[in-house]
């Protein structure tokens, strides 16, 4: 039952980050984050699928293997998460709460500014070329 509900999580998290990638008022790269995540635990054969596929090549194998980001990405995705995550606190009306949240806003950027490197759009097409290539 754990791994049907991990798939259809899956899919959810997909048509949400293949929607983020017309609309750019969703952000995609969490949403295909969250859909490796899930069909990891679900499916092995989703798990292989998605991994092969052309959206997972694109927009998240070099941030998987090479832990490299662009300023660009960096800031849509920081941005967005973080405008989730205060709107969040505010709406909430507990204090233990909004900690948490903000402790999490705190160790996101933390994460970031320590283990994502960030490349230059060239750099990172490059290097997104060497996967594909070996």
């Amino acid at each position: 039952m754990k791994r049907v509900i991990f798939c259809i999580l899956g899919l959810i998290s997909l048509i949400l980050g293949c929607i983020g990638i017309v609309l750019p008022v969703i952000p995609t790269v969490p949403f295909l984050l969250l859909t490796s995540y899930f069909f990891s635990r679900g499916s092995k054969r989703f798990d292989n699928w998605f991994k092969n596929s052309k959206i997972y090549k694109k927009y998240l194998e070099n941030f998987v293997k090479n832990k490299v980001m662009t300023l660009k990405g960096e800031i849509l995705l920081l941005g967005l998460v973080t405008t989730i995550l205060v709107t969040l606190m505010w709406r909430v009306n507990n204090i233990y709460m909004s900690i948490c949240l903000l402790a999490l806003i705190i160790c996101k950027y933390l994460y970031f500014f320590l283990c994502i490197e960030t490349v230059s759009k060239e750099e990172y097409l490059r290097r997104s070329e060497m996967i594909n290539a070996g």
